[in-house]
């Protein structure tokens, strides 16, 4: 023990814990009457979303949520589902936002996988919940988001509550639960990783508030932005961002569902400075035809994950006004932890080259403290020559505590003192990094992770199916499609639209595949189907 040891202890004046919550508190008490969230002809105040965060929390605390309990939400983007963000850790509880595209069999077992005792549901999502709820063993509170901005009119309720009546409950001078540890949780997300059953990522409140302060940082978001919200707030809490915007007194645009003419109308509208989305918005901006688009009076600032983009949406967006900014990161990561840092140098290269580079996944956030290609059985460092190929392996304040209930995986997952991404890349000279495959056969599809086996196992349910092997087949809207390569049982028929309506049944439209091939599958001699052949296949099929 040095000197600089010695009765230099934390105590309450110099060690709180770091949580995300208090950028909103810091909100309502210096702009307390600064517009704050905006959606369609609903707008509040950073002292109106404060009271009503503390009002909601209260309400669930007085029907017995509190601490670690699970909170479950499945809602567009709408200010609920923002609130949220702050009321339901405001009590101590646990936020868990499912993607309201699951199919109710994974909905269900996110459910009791999770042992939510609240699911707060758009009415919107009534037969899909109303399905899950057969199914789950778990019964939740239900409470009901009733938008009067969505097609609701011909809809039943779903649970007893509903959103606004249930906040009115809640006591006005609520004092909200400070976490007695940074390290505890404050979300649950759900991925689908490389099995059937979804696994779930705990986040805790200091990576959460570290995830923020990176973000605003790395994209150099400036104080008053105003910020769309493209990105689903269910996924990865979308990206963070409803709690860094919070900390910049920035403004909140909530667009409930993807609309490209209505995209432009909010830009031009609210003088939207930032937003983000995967790959496949932009090709849905940049392929909108000339009636839906608006020219731009200012430059928007657009950062993009998920699939890598091709290099001509750089161009793309870059002729109608938008910068876009290439990053990368997982649910696992709390979202993205690399980004395409521009280099002045690059400028003097032609467009065609820079817009390669602008598709590479680039260097780790100021967040994150490391970021490694590495060989998964030697744990040591590829070389870095661009060519050498070896797994995205990350390490930081903003990786997940682990797997919810999943010992195994957590450990497996962090083997060696990294997070194994499972996603390979070559590290170029200069140190930034470029995916060339993805070796858990993940298909990002739309922003939206599928398993291959997820989908391989109900095709293997057909009575004509033998074998079957599923692997992405790039598309020029959504990025990557799931394809399926099909082994029939010997004298048996089947076609195509017969196994896709059988998908239909049980898995989520983005999951289903959109192309069927039939053929004796590639083997090496131990049996094991050769997915990279079929990679191949996939290519060239129409």
């Amino acid at each position: 023990m040095t000197d600089y040891d010695k009765h230099l202890d934390k105590n309450n004046a110099n060690f709180v814990p770091l949580t995300p919550i208090s950028f909103l508190e810091r909100a309502k008490d210096i702009y307390p009457n600064y517009e704050a969230l905006i959606y369609e002809d609903k707008k509040y105040t950073w002292s109106e979303i404060y009271k009503r965060c503390t009002k909601f929390a209260s309400a669930l605390e007085k029907i017995g949520i509190g601490d670690g309990d699970t909170v479950s939400v499945m809602a567009f983007n709408t200010p609920e589902i923002f609130e949220a963000h702050y009321s339901v850790p405001m009590c101590g509880a646990v936020l868990n936002t499912i993607n309201t595209r699951l199919d109710a069999k994974t909905v269900a077992y996110i459910l009791d996988h999770s042992d939510a005792k609240v699911l707060i549901v758009d009415r919107q999502l009534h037969s899909i919940i109303e399905k899950a709820l057969t199914i789950s063993k778990t019964k939740p509170i239900i409470i009901d988001i009733q938008d009067n901005f969505a097609d609701q009119s011909s809809l039943k309720k779903i649970g007893e509550k509903e959103y606004e009546n249930f906040l009115s409950t809640g006591d006005d001078n609520y004092q909200w639960k400070f976490p007695e540890d940074e390290w505890k949780a404050i979300s649950l997300s759900y991925t689908s990783g490389t099995t059937g059953n979804p696994k779930g990522v705990v986040y805790h409140h200091r990576g959460s508030y570290l995830m923020s302060t990176g973000s605003a940082v790395a994209w150099n978001m400036p104080n008053r932005l105003n910020f769309l919200t493209i990105v689903p707030m269910f996924h990865c809490n979308g990206w963070g961002y409803p709690w860094t915007i919070p900390m910049l007194n920035g403004k909140t645009i909530c667009l409930r569902a993807i609309d490209v003419k209505k995209i432009f109308e909010l830009i031009e509208k609210y003088e939207i400075t930032h937003f983000g989305g995967a790959p496949i918005v932009l090709n849905m901006i940049t392929g909108a035809p000339d009636s839906d688009k608006k020219k731009l009076n200012r430059k928007v600032n657009v950062l993009t994950a998920g699939a890598p983009p091709p290099s001509i949406i750089f161009k793309k967006m870059k002729e109608l006004g938008f910068e876009v900014m290439h990053v990368y990161g997982l649910t696992e990561t709390y979202g993205h932890v690399t980004q395409c840092a521009w280099n002045d140098k690059w400028n003097q290269l032609d467009e065609e080259k820079q817009n390669e580079i602008k598709a590479r996944q680039g260097v780790r956030y100021p967040n994150t403290e490391g970021v490694a290609i590495m060989d998964p059985e030697t744990m040591k460092e590829v070389p870095r020559d661009g060519k050498t190929i070896g797994e995205i392996m990350i390490r930081g304040n903003v990786v997940m505590k682990g797997y919810f209930k999943d010992q195994e995986a957590t450990e497996k997952a962090m083997k060696g003192g990294w997070f194994h991404s499972g996603d390979l890349a070559v590290m170029h000279p200069d140190g930034y990094v470029k995916i060339q495959d993805r070796s858990k056969d993940i298909i990002i599809s739309g922003g939206e992770n599928i398993s291959s086996i997820e989908i391989e196992n109900t095709l293997a349910k057909h009575p004509g199916v033998s074998i079957a092997a599923v692997v992405a087949k790039p598309d020029e809207k959504w990025g990557e499609v799931p394809c399926a390569f099909i082994e029939k049982v010997k004298d048996k028929e089947v076609t195509e639209k017969e196994l896709i309506d059988f998908c239909r049944e049980t898995l989520a439209g983005f999951k289903i595949p959109k192309k069927i091939e039939f053929c004796e599958l590639p083997k090496t001699s131990t049996g094991k189907i050769q997915k990279f052949e079929l990679r191949k296949k996939a290519k060239e099929t129409n």
